[in-house]
């Protein structure tokens, strides 16, 4: 799979992903990716190793940790079990990626679709509220309308494929937009596109009609 990924998150969220600092829907995108790619799941284990041994040194002068704040971290991690680096992808082959999996509830067959307009549908998954995330069925050839970012949004193909600008993303492949962009994503027309969207605020759109509906549609 890593062969043919060429657009990956930056180091910066990796980093963040290994730190536990992210977003719980930046956390899922993370993990889905990772599952997928090689390349960037060796940098997550390195994120993680360097991190091991900084808490040991770290550890060498510090005072013993309390049972309480064991159990504390332990608890945390509980609590996301679906985000841990996902070997676990191969036990369940599927276009979902195991970490979507575990919040669907299985693959596409799984998936409760909304529509919002011109073909396109749209699951919100639920996640905290300090981002969203989403997933998105776009018709092969359609495009979506144009926008730009009042913040981050990373979006990652999962079946089919789509061109933005000069740039070809297929599956694997995680586009990252900030405030400086606006673009117009076209699905490509050789099949359906599936994909996951995650943001920290709402997206900016040109046009009067989608702008009208975005409370509604939660984008």
């Amino acid at each position: 799979m890593n062969d043919i990924i060429q657009h990956h998150p930056g180091d910066d969220l990796l980093l963040a992903y290994s730190a536990g600092t992210l977003p719980e829907a930046f956390n899922l995108m993370i993990a889905s990716h990772v599952s997928l790619c090689d390349q960037c799941r060796a940098a997550v284990e390195s994120f993680d190793a360097v991190g091991g041994v900084l808490v040991e040194q770290a550890g060498v002068d510090a005072a013993p940790m309390g049972t309480d704040a064991l159990n504390a971290v332990l608890d945390r991690l509980s609590d996301t079990p679906s985000l841990t680096p996902a070997r676990a992808a191969q036990r369940r082959p599927g276009v979902l990626p195991a970490p979507l999996q575990d919040y669907v509830g299985g693959d596409l067959e799984a998936v409760r679709w909304r529509p919002v307009g011109m073909g396109v549908r749209q699951a919100i998954l639920k996640t905290s509220d300090a981002a969203s995330a989403r997933l998105l069925h776009i018709p092969a050839g359609a495009a979506m309308p144009d926008h730009g970012h009042r913040g981050t949004e990373l979006t990652m193909v999962l079946q089919g494929a789509f061109v933005d600008e000069n740039e070809y993303f297929a599956r694997g492949d995680v586009e990252c937009a900030d405030p400086s962009i606006e673009h117009t994503p076209i699905a490509d027309v050789g099949a359906d596109c599936i994909c996951l969207a995650v943001t920290d605020a709402p997206l900016r759109f040109k046009s009067v009609l989608p702008r009208l509906l975005q409370p509604f549609f939660r984008i």
